[in-house]
């Protein structure tokens, strides 16, 4: 805990890491509003179901408290390890906000509607009314574990947890008929992709996030 403490006390004094934290929380805050919009207009313009050789072959199982639950659970535990490695947040704020405002973007070119047979969402659930639902491509349950994989893949036990809540998101998604096969494969792709191009967006948080500081 001391260790913790005093690194975070040698950078919150450096005034660049200050300013890189409160802009990477702005720039997150504003992806998930676009997020919202975007998911919105989508619902709106949401077409018609299209035929999937796994979906079509997958029984339909309620896993809504996999995707609901497991997702706070995944997501607030990021937070709380992200505390203890400083170094690493502003990039991971700011490579978090490029994730949203790309998937955001792609799920606003791509109007399939939802399968028919999907499981039941409750309408009334914050994560669901964050996402309409009808945001298919790509997965965001898929994609988003997979890039805190990325930005933690020197640390084994952070990898391995991240890749396998990513593996079991994804096939949550499949099972419950949430996203199309095409939404779950291509998160990897484009994930990956993306981790890259906040590299080339953020060199400086990214050279900071690779930092070894004897505390």
């Amino acid at each position: 805990m001391d260790e913790i403490f005093l690194k975070h006390k040698h950078y919150w004094k450096q005034k660049y890491y200050l300013n890189s934290i409160i802009f990477g929380i702005f720039i997150f805050a504003v992806s998930i509003i676009f997020n919202h919009l975007a998911s919105n207009y989508v619902d709106y313009k949401a077409g018609t179901y299209v035929q999937d050789m796994l979906l079509d072959n997958l029984p339909v199982i309620n896993i809504n408290w996999i995707i609901n639950e497991g997702v706070i659970i995944f997501s607030a535990s990021v937070v709380l390890y992200s505390l203890t490695k400083p170094e690493k947040i502003p990039f991971i704020l700011k490579s978090l906000a490029l994730f949203i405002v790309i998937r955001a973007i792609f799920t606003t070119l791509t109007h399939l509607g939802p399968a028919p047979s999907q499981t039941y969402l409750d309408p009334n659930d914050f994560l669901i009314r964050l996402n309409a639902g009808r945001d298919m491509f790509f997965s965001g349950h898929t994609g988003m574990p997979f890039l805190v994989a990325l930005l933690f893949w020197k640390d084994r036990l952070a990898r391995y947890v991240s890749l396998s809540a990513s593996a079991i998101f994804g096939i949550s998604v499949l099972l419950g008929h949430l996203h199309y096969s095409i939404d779950v494969f291509a998160a990897f792709f484009i994930t990956y992709s993306i981790y890259h191009i906040a590299q080339i967006f953020f060199p400086k948080d990214y050279a900071l996030s690779q930092e070894k500081i004897d505390a």
